[in-house]
């Protein structure tokens, strides 16, 4: 009896080590796979946060302002339009150089960007000149970027649906009205799922630091030329 006894004993002893070896690595493990895990979707979130700054840009360069409003910035990617500067040939071209001096003279020096533009387009490729086109936002912004959906754009990944924070106000700065726009994502949104504890202790570390507890791109409060704070 003693003999199976001291079996079971070991045995228990041996699945006790075997538990408490797991604990351990757990708890070295834990915070390895939670930074991990940080950096992967802070990088996912970066990227749509920059999406976010370049479409506010462009909707600023045509509205003279920015806006808090995600479904103004879909419909405006959806259906504005926006001023490009379309470049034609190269100005370190210099048989294009002296062919297009050749024109301007031939024309008495009243050519606009225009008429060059129709010339080009009947087929003079031999031309040096820039010109201000209004072009779908569609067509310009993301284009051909697979990874980029205007659907989402506002959403904070892994959030399970929760919505990008946004503030835009115009405030006198140095006694001029200048447009200034934020958005943000909370780490709690962010980081949803991952250990509670730890997410915790990130926002407090930053709350020390006086930093954002998320991914946060320009300032409302304090101008910083739409800077990300990531950067």
């Amino acid at each position: 009896m003693n003999g199976v006894l001291k079996k079971i004993l070991s045995v228990v002893l041996a699945l006790l080590i075997v538990w408490l070896v797991y604990l351990i690595v757990q708890s070295v493990m834990e915070p390895v796979n939670f930074n991990k895990e940080k950096a992967h979707r802070e990088t996912v979130g970066i990227q749509r946060m920059k999406d976010l700054r370049d479409l506010e840009v462009a909707y600023k360069s045509v509205n003279n302002r920015f806006t808090a409003s995600l479904d103004t910035l879909r419909d405006f990617y959806n259906n504005g339009k926006m001023k490009i500067v379309m470049q034609v040939g190269s100005s370190d071209d210099s048989l294009a150089v002296a062919h297009t001096d050749a024109v301007k003279k031939a024309h008495k020096g009243k050519v606009t960007p225009e008429i060059l533009f129709d010339l080009y387009n009947k087929g003079d490729r031999n031309l040096v000149f820039s010109i201000n086109q209004n072009v779908a936002v569609k067509d310009t912004l993301f284009h051909g970027r697979e990874d980029f959906d205007i659907d989402s754009l506002g959403i904070i990944p892994f959030s399970g649906g929760k919505p990008v924070l946004m503030d835009a106000v115009v405030k006198k700065v140095s006694g001029v009205d200048v447009p200034l726009f934020e958005a943000k994502m909370p780490y709690d949104d962010l980081l949803k799922g991952l250990e509670r504890q730890l997410v915790v202790n990130l926002n407090y570390d930053r709350q020390n630091q006086n930093k954002y507890e998320g991914l946060q791109v320009g300032s409302v409060t304090a101008p910083n030329n739409n800077a990300g704070n990531w950067e």
